[in-house]
This record gives structure tokens, C-alpha cells and sequence, in this order.
């Protein structure tokens, strides 16, 4: 009995071990506001559920179009080891690739206009 006791606690301690790094590799946020060469206007973009190696769905918010023409279509999130980040529609071509900016967040560098930056939306997450 006591065995199995240990053995059980054994079971939860990993188990539970692993829901926390799995949360701690997670994006501190996988929501985010895009905004287009420093202006106001903006909208929402959020990661969503892995599929594979680097790659997430992705929610790109229909007004999204004002900012960048076509990247409505997106519905994938590639992020590179290098950290960089590629939005597109079939999870290979993409619309718009980002890299890391100073914080907490993104800015776009093809297409080279406009710059878009990709920035956590910590108001949500509350």
C-alpha cells in the first residue's frame, strides 16, 4: 500500500511537474496589439493551440487589412530558432516575418513597409 502511495505521488509530481515547464516555455502572452509605423490605429493578433515544430495557429483580427493589406489570410505562426516570426496562410509562404524588438515583442522586416510592430497585449490577461 504504501508503495503504491509513493508511487502515485511519484506519478502526480512529474505530471504536475510537467504542466509547469510546459507553461514556463509558453509565450509570456499569445496575445498581441499590431500597429503600423508608430501609428494608433491597431489591432488583434493572437497565437494560438502548437501543431508542430515551431509552428501555432494563428487569429489575425479582420481589421488587421488596414495595417497590412493580405494578412488577414494568415493562420499560422512560425517561429524560427533564431526567434524570428513568419505569419502565413498554408504555415510555409509567409505575409510578413518579424524579429525580436527591444521587450516585449515584435517588428516587422519584410515587407520592408510598413514596419509593423507586434507588441504583448498584457491588458487582456488579466
Amino acid at each position: 500500500m504504501i508503495g503504491a502511495a509513493v508511487l502515485f505521488g511519484g506519478v502526480q509530481l512529474f505530471h504536475d511537474g510537467g504542466d509547469e515547464s510546459a507553461a514556463e516555455g509558453a509565450t509570456p502572452s499569445n496575445i498581441y496589439r499590431m500597429a503600423a509605423n508608430g501609428g494608433e490605429a491597431t489591432c488583434a493578433v493572437s497565437r494560438g493551440a502548437f501543431v508542430s515544430d515551431g509552428l501555432s495557429l494563428l487569429t489575425v483580427a479582420p481589421n488587421c487589412r488596414r495595417l497590412l493589406p493580405g494578412i488577414e489570410r494568415a493562420k499560422f505562426w512560425r517561429e524560427q530558432n533564431d526567434g524570428t516570426v513568419a505569419f502565413s496562410a498554408n504555415g510555409i509562404d509567409p505575409i510578413v516575418t518579424f524579429s525580436v524588438a527591444d521587450g516585449d515583442g515584435y517588428e516587422s522586416y519584410a515587407p520592408a513597409t510598413p514596419l509593423l510592430a507586434l507588441a504583448s497585449d498584457r491588458k487582456t490577461d488579466d
